[in-house]
């Protein structure tokens, strides 16, 4: 690592002390950064939302993910450095990445990912805005151009790449095996307890190059590290990510959310900006949380699991109840004919199980490899994952069964 930091003249002088990897090393220009009060509010931002109420444990936050998340970073671009030739990288462009890094989440929302899907700005967009603007005097005294860092997270911003370095620090930050993943399934593993998410960080590191067009890669033996990767996704998803209980606050806060929108009582841009105290907030306001969903959540009061089958694309019903401007008439649909209080639809989001990274010196990226986990398998993780649930406050018995089955044959 010294070899590559030397050369550019980056030195990393004040530790910040982490649970998962130990004494973090963060260079002293860095200082306005972290103790910013848009970098101090992701301490108060749960990185699971919910999950604490199913994974007692589950309550680290976003602070603590994106210190982690710099930290690899740091590593990975050492430990490819060490194995490539990275000419057209210079101080500032390194330093833009390792800022980009550690600020790649300050526009998160809330409750972790129980806004997705509504009609909101996407986080990275969020993020650049605040790169842009409260933090750009904080990140040009780390030494890094805003600009470059805003449009290593948001990837929709256009900008000039005449060396290659800006192609390279995106594909290293959001990829296969982009520090933002080794750092959350280690780090959300090691919180709720579960052996799923752990991965040999020092083995990926130690396979990571760049093929011919300058992308990076693995080595072959490195192939192991995808490999690992995906299944360990696929069982987080499995156990906590997508864990029924969980899904059930999602959902009730989702509905609640949606609600508020479609009456009017709260905008897009009420979302923004907001910590999970805030969120709160917001929503105890009159009419905001008119079912009392979000409370309820708060409490731990969460709904029931009254019925679930496989999610089908195919089928016309099964899309109906997840597009979110139709679930509400079908969730009183459910109600009126079953007798069910409170009834909540969740139907999760399509999420992909991204595998195409280039394997260094056979000439094919990871989905055309010799490997168990061809593309059909991998396709196979998110049709067995996505499970549409019928919640409810009350247990109507047979009936919601039935009228289930009858609405959504």
């Amino acid at each position: 690592m010294d070899d590559l930091w030397v050369r550019l003249g980056v030195s990393f002088d004040e530790p910040v002390r982490d649970p998962l990897w130990r004494n973090v090393m963060v260079p002293s220009e860095f200082s306005a950064i972290l103790s910013s009060p848009e970098f101090i509010k992701l301490s108060r931002i749960l990185q699971l939302g919910p999950a604490h109420l199913v994974y007692p444990g589950a309550t680290h936050t976003r602070r603590a993910h994106s210190i982690g998340v710099f930290e690899l970073a740091k590593r990975s671009l050492a430990a490819l450095a060490s194995r490539s030739t990275l000419n057209g990288i210079d101080a500032v462009g390194a330093r833009g990445f390792l800022v980009a890094a550690l600020c790649h989440d300050l526009g998160h929302f809330p409750y972790a990912h129980s806004l997705k899907e509504l009609p909101l700005r996407d986080h990275e967009s969020l993020t650049a805005d605040v790169v842009l603007g409260p933090l750009h005097a904080a990140v040009t005294a780390a030494g890094a151009d805003p600009e470059f860092v805003a449009a290593i997270v948001d990837q929709d911003l256009p900008a000039s790449d005449p060396d290659g370095s800006l192609r390279l620090f995106r594909n290293m930050l959001s990829g296969v095996l982009d520090p933002d993943k080794l750092d959350y399934l280690n780090r959300d593993a090691w919180a709720c307890g579960v052996p799923y998410g752990v991965q040999d960080v020092d083995f990926t590191l130690q396979h990571l190059g760049l093929d011919e067009s300058g992308r990076p890669g693995v080595s072959e033996r490195g192939v192991m590290a995808i490999e690992a990767v995906l299944f360990s996704k696929y069982q987080m998803y499995r156990a906590v990510y997508w864990h029924k209980s969980v899904r059930a606050a999602t959902a009730m806060i989702k509905k609640a959310v949606v609600e508020a929108l479609a009456s009017g009582v709260l905008a897009p841009c009420d979302l923004y900006g907001l910590d999970d105290h805030g969120f709160y907030a917001l929503m105890a306001q009159k009419g905001r949380d008119a079912r009392g969903l979000i409370q309820a959540v708060f409490d731990g009061a969460i709904l029931k699991s009254r019925f679930e089958l496989p999610f089908d694309e195919a089928n016309p019903a099964h899309r109906h109840a997840a597009d979110l401007a139709l679930r509400p008439g079908l969730e009183a649909d459910l109600e009126r004919l079953s007798g069910a209080s409170q009834v909540v639809i969740d139907v999760p989001e399509p999420i992909s199980f991204e595998s195409d990274l280039p394997v260094i010196g056979s000439g094919a990226a990871f989905p055309a490899y010799a490997t168990v986990f061809r593309p059909e398998v991998v396709a196979s993780f998110t049709r067995s994952l996505r499970v549409l649930r019928i919640y409810s406050s009350t247990d109507p018995g047979a009936r919601l069964a039935e009228a289930a089955s009858d609405l959504l044959a």
